[in-house]
C-alpha cells in the first residue's frame, strides 16, 4: 500500500510539473533559447521525455488497433457470411409468409368444393393479361393433361374467377367474370330471383334481374344460377354481393353493381370444376350469408 501511495505521489507531481511546463512554454521563451525559462525547459524535457513517449507509443498502438479493427480479412468474411444469413432469413420469412397464404387458399378451396360436391384441379395462376386481345384473362398451370377442358368453371376459396376458354397440353386461359364480354346467369341466395351478371370494371360486375320490381337491398348475396348441362358454370358458387341499386326507371329489368368476392388482380391459387356436383348446392357454398341475403332481399310488393 505504501509502494503504491509513493507511485501515485510521484505520478501526480510529474503531471503537475507537464502543466507547469507547458504553461510556461506558451507564455516565455522559445525552445532552445537562453534564459531561466529555458533551463527550466530542458530539464522538465530531460525527466518527462522517456514518459511521453512511452504513453505516445501506447495511444498509437491502441489507436491501431482501433482503426484495424472490423478490416482485417477473418472480419470481413465474419460480416460477409452475417450479410448471407440476414438475407437468407428474409428469404425463409417471406417464402414461409407464401406458403402460409397459399395453404390458406387451399383450406377454403377445400372447404368450398366438400360444401358443393365440386370435383376439382387445383392451379396456379401464372399470368394476368388486362388487355390480351381486349379482354381481362389469365394463365393457369393447368391443362389438358390434368383433365382441363374449355368451358369449366374457374373458382378460388372464395368464389367465382371465370372460366376456361383455350386449353393447351400444360396450361389453359381463363376468361375472368370480370370482363366486359363475360355473361354469367346469376340469381339472388335465399331465393329464385334470377339475373346475368356482367364485367364493368375489375372490381364491378353489373347485374340486370330479370325482375324490374325486385326490391334488394346492400349486401344481399349474388350466385351462379348454373347453365346447362353445368358447361361453362355451375351452379351456387358465390359471385359477390350487392353494392348498390341504379336507379332506371321505366327500365325492363332492375339492375344492381355488385362487387365480388374474389377480387380479379391478386388471384393466385384456384382450382377448375372438372366434375359438377349431382345436385344443385343451392346456398351450401355461401359463407354464412343465406340468412343475410334472405334479410336482404325482399318480396314484391
Amino acid at each position: 500500500m505504501r509502494d503504491t501511495r509513493r507511485t501515485r505521489i510521484v505520478l501526480v507531481g510529474l503531471l503537475l510539473a507537464g502543466f507547469a511546463l507547458i504553461t510556461v512554454d506558451a507564455h516565455g521563451d522559445r525552445p532552445g533559447s537562453p534564459g531561466p525559462l529555458g533551463k527550466v525547459r530542458s530539464v522538465g524535457q530531460s525527466v518527462l521525455g522517456p514518459v511521453q513517449r512511452a504513453a505516445g507509443s501506447g495511444m498509437r498502438g491502441i489507436g491501431s488497433l482501433l482503426n484495424g479493427w472490423g478490416h482485417s480479412t477473418a472480419d470481413q468474411q465474419r460480416i460477409t457470411q452475417l450479410t448471407a444469413q440476414v438475407s437468407s432469413l428474409k428469404t425463409q420469412l417471406e417464402t414461409g409468409t407464401q406458403d402460409r397464404a397459399r395453404a390458406d387458399q387451399l383450406d377454403k378451396l377445400l372447404r368450398l368444393t366438400a360444401l358443393g360436391g365440386l370435383k376439382t384441379v387445383p392451379a396456379q395462376l401464372v399470368g394476368l393479361s388486362p388487355a390480351q386481345d381486349g379482354t381481362w384473362s389469365a394463365t393457369i398451370d393447368a391443362g389438358a393433361r390434368d383433365g382441363i377442358t374449355e368451358n369449366q368453371t374457374v373458382i378460388t376459396g372464395d368464389g367465382l374467377v371465370g372460366r376456361t376458354t383455350a386449353v393447351g397440353r400444360y396450361t389453359a386461359t381463363v376468361l375472368l367474370a370480370v370482363d366486359p364480354a363475360s355473361t354469367v346467369g346469376v340469381r339472388l341466395a335465399g331465393s329464385g330471383t334470377i339475373g346475368t351478371a356482367s364485367g364493368q370494371d375489375p372490381h364491378t360486375l353489373r347485374v340486370e334481374f330479370l325482375d324490374p320490381q325486385l326490391k334488394v337491398k346492400p349486401g344481399a348475396v349474388v350466385v351462379t344460377l348454373g347453365s346447362a348441362g353445368d358447361t361453362p358454370f355451375v351452379p351456387g358458387v358465390p359471385v359477390g354481393t350487392v353494392r348498390q341499386v341504379v336507379s332506371t326507371p321505366g327500365a325492363l329489368t332492375r339492375t344492381v353493381l355488385v362487387t365480388p368476392y374474389v377480387d380479379a388482380t391478386s388471384v393466385d391459387t384456384v382450382a377448375v370444376v372438372v366434375q359438377p356436383p349431382r345436385t344443385d348446392p343451392r346456398d351450401a357454398m355461401v359463407p354464412g350469408a343465406v340468412s343475410d341475403a334472405q334479410s336482404a332481399s325482399a318480396p314484391r310488393p
